[in-house]
């Protein structure tokens, strides 16, 4: 399906995927996820002691134990070793264990400290999401990567710190991005009706879920993406096609 323009009118809640939306699903894939990988274990074994951290090991011990492929991958008793071993595997087969999102998010943060990683966006969103937010639009995140490890990329963009211009950020935490109810709760959370939201993402499964709470959903069309089919939903291929026919009420 071609780019559309796109009409905002009614719209006073924008709410914004990561990967394959604003930031290029390379940058995940061949940046964030292996600095991830790379940093894990020395990472953990660093900063194990630490109430935060140690709170998270204890989620994601409980999952492993429930896990009927962790004996099958050799990491089916409890340990420390096995522990990594089991986080390392879900990190290889890109599995979203809530708890390892979050760890990620520490290790990515020590990266974006040091200057080593810094988001490139597309070269249209920064001007987009300035434009929107001095319309007065309501911005906010919907990724399966933690709010910590979005507000780090939004923080650190090559454009710059964007985070300010946003207002509500949700995780995995709110509920799967694949779940209409997760988006009723992010309605409900940001005080306004389902109708008053548009969803912008690249997949067709966020937005089905999406548009059967209610919410206005576009496809995302970027070059990289592994998914270029929009299953008939409103496309765009550039921020700057969505438009707004009024003015937005604070």
């Amino acid at each position: 399906m071609a780019p559309v323009q796109a009409s905002m009118s009614q719209i006073t809640h924008l709410l914004l995927d990561i990967e394959g939306t604003t930031c290029p699903v390379s940058f995940v894939a061949e940046t964030l996820f292996p600095f991830a990988r790379r940093h894990l274990k020395g990472y953990l074994e660093r900063h194990r002691q630490e109430a935060a951290v140690g709170a998270l090991l204890e989620e994601a011990e409980r999952a492993r134990a429930s896990d009927p492929e962790a004996s099958a991958i050799g990491a089916d008793q409890e340990s420390f070793p096995q522990l990594v071993n089991y986080l390392e595997w879900l990190m290889d087969q890109d599995r979203k264990l809530t708890p390892l999102k979050q760890l990620q998010g520490l290790i990515w943060e020590s990266g974006y400290a040091s200057g080593e990683l810094k988001a490139p966006l597309f070269e249209d969103v920064c001007h987009a999401l300035s434009t929107w937010s001095k319309a007065g639009l309501t911005l906010a995140v919907y990724s399966s990567g933690s709010v910590k490890a979005q507000k780090l990329l939004y923080g650190h963009t090559t454009d710059g710190d964007l985070s300010s211009l946003f207002r509500h950020w949700f995780d995995t935490r709110t509920g799967p991005k694949q779940a209409s109810k997760s988006y009723l709760t992010i309605a409900k959370e940001m005080g306004t009706e389902p109708s008053r939201i548009t969803f912008i993402s690249d997949s067709v499964a966020e937005l089905k879920a999406a548009h059967g709470a209610g919410l206005k959903v576009i496809f995302s069309d970027r070059p990289g993406n592994p998914g270029r089919q929009s299953n008939g939903y409103p496309v765009i291929t550039r921020l700057e096609q969505l438009t707004l026919d009024q003015d937005i009420p604070r």
